[in-house]
């Protein structure tokens, strides 16, 4: 019964974060937009199952890594307020990694989506 109880614990903190991300993290309230953008239009343009599984992959991963870059920018705040290169390092690796999967999230994008408009 303990371990039903440390579960739902673990539960209601994870959709605390999830619920904190959505309300105070425009990017992450962004990519939740163009996330349904991307899956309206691959509804519309009956994208085949493997290709929607792919955007959805793609999507879950980009809002984790959002959800981890907030996390590292938050904790380097915690750790130091003023100006120190090895927070700057670790906030600076932190946005690329979401500018790098945002990036790729684009180009699956476009190798699923492009072909489709390209023959409307």
């Amino acid at each position: 019964m303990d371990s039903l109880r440390k579960h739902h614990i673990s539960f209601k903190n994870a959709f605390s974060g999830l619920i904190w991300a959505f309300t105070t993290q425009p990017n992450f309230r962004i990519h939740l937009f163009l996330a349904s953008l991307a899956i309206l239009l691959g509804v519309i343009l009956r994208i085949t199952y493997i290709e929607m599984v792919i955007i959805v992959l793609t999507i879950i991963i980009g809002l984790g890594v959002e959800m981890v870059n907030t996390s590292i920018e938050s904790m380097t705040d915690l750790i130091t307020t003023e100006y120190r290169q090895n927070a700057k390092i670790a906030k600076d690796v932190s946005a690329g990694m979401m500018l790098f999967t945002a990036i790729g999230a684009i180009i699956v994008a476009c190798l699923i989506f492009l072909p489709r408009l390209f023959t409307l």
